[in-house]
């Protein structure tokens, strides 16, 4: 049996400095003096409680390495090894690296440890007050301050690499947790749910190859760019009702997707509306290549369906509202937008509220007031 430590560890001062100190003993019974950085005695405690707790759960190597790694070097490994396809699609690896890019030369050299909320949420407060620039023939000039939603990107790549630190237990917590956005960032990540009555009035409104892309997405969830607009002919299956996807965001994507009766009616018309070439949406600037935007379009038949702006995305987050209400199971609607996350099914099935309040608004409050009373058992006796 190992004999008991007269002390587990200890805080003080050396030096007669205001400094805290911290001295504990590793699994193998090694003493660690560390500095804890800071003049307050409850926060010089917590970091001591915190180094116990790692010795005892066997995490301290990783904690003191930590303690020497710099942003820049979690941020560049972040890059390689968590951002590059195909882990993650080509835009949201460019996305990171813009945003490291102001990121980078405000934390680069900190320590790991040494990065906590407060920082961060004055880093985004500045941010916030920045201007954005362009290049004109007189040079660069400051259009516009900053806006919310392009801060909050970076936020969300920030938080980000500090889950990868925190997943390698570099650091015990990740410091964007206690983080409060300075700014209430509108419409920002939240989908909108598009109604029955809204469909029909943009696939009204709609050319016939949008509509047919409004149709086939709110049936089979697909990715607006990354699997519908650059898919071929030989990729759909319509004798079997099965669509083939190649390549997607993600490694879950690549799959078979089953299509229901509208969609194959869907795919049908628009392989008829493509001609003889091989891509189900050719570009029509360059036939020989597919389609690459369709937001021209998209906002100008929002325009004459009389209905606000919201991103030709939000289709694949209405099919999967669908699917939730229409009381399929959650696992299940996961698997069919092929996500590798079930967490990021919680902003689609966010939406659900917005189908009951729909769904409230038929209420028939006068339903049986006008219709005769009906009898009793005892007046049907009588």
């Amino acid at each position: 049996m190992a004999r008991p430590r007269k002390h587990d560890g200890v805080v003080y001062r050396r030096n007669d400095s205001n400094i805290w100190w911290m001295r504990y003993r590793d699994k193998a019974g090694r003493r660690r003096l560390e500095s804890t950085n800071t003049a307050d005695w409850d926060d010089a405690q917590r970091q001591l409680r915190e180094r116990l707790q790692s010795r005892d759960n066997n995490t301290l190597e990783f904690i003191r390495k930590g303690k020497q790694l710099t942003f820049a070097e979690l941020a560049d490994f972040f890059l390689e090894n968590y951002s590059k396809p195909p882990i993650r699609a080509p835009k949201t690896h460019e996305a990171n690296e813009n945003a490291l890019k102001t990121l980078k030369p405000v934390f680069g050299s900190f320590k790991l440890v040494d990065i906590d909320a407060t920082q961060i949420e004055i880093h985004l407060r500045n941010r916030l007050q920045q201007k954005r620039y362009a290049r004109r023939k007189a040079g660069t000039v400051a259009i516009a301050t900053l806006k919310a939603t392009t801060v909050h990107q970076e936020f969300r790549v920030f938080r980000r690499i500090f889950s990868v630190a925190v997943k390698k237990k570099l650091i015990p917590i990740n410091p964007c947790a206690a983080v409060e956005f300075p700014v209430i960032v509108k419409g920002s990540f939240r989908p909108h749910y598009v109604t029955s009555l809204e469909q029909a009035k943009i696939e009204k409104h709609a050319p016939e190859y949008l509509r047919n892309v409004v149709r086939i997405i709110t049936e089979t969830g697909l990715r607006v760019y990354k699997e519908l607009a650059c898919m071929k002919k030989e990729q759909v299956d319509l004798a079997n009702k099965v669509a083939f996807i190649t390549d997607s965001k993600t490694p879950t994507g690549v799959a078979e997707i089953p299509l229901t009766d509208l969609a194959v009616e869907a795919f049908r018309h628009q392989m008829e509306l493509a001609g003889p070439g091989p891509w189900l949406f050719p570009s029509s600037q360059r036939p020989t290549e597919h389609q690459t935007d369709f937001k021209t379009t998209w906002i100008r038949t929002l325009q004459r369906a009389g209905l606000p702006h919201f991103r030709l995305y939000d289709l694949r987050s209405t099919f999967a509202t669908r699917l939730s209400v229409g009381g399929v199971a959650d696992e299940w609607v996961t698997q069919l937008l092929r996500q590798t996350d079930a967490k990021v099914f919680k902003k689609y099935s966010q939406m659900k509220l917005q189908m009951k309040r729909e769904a409230l608004e038929r209420l028939n409050r006068q339903a049986g007031e006008s219709a005769p009373p009906k009898s009793s058992d005892t007046a049907r006796k009588e």
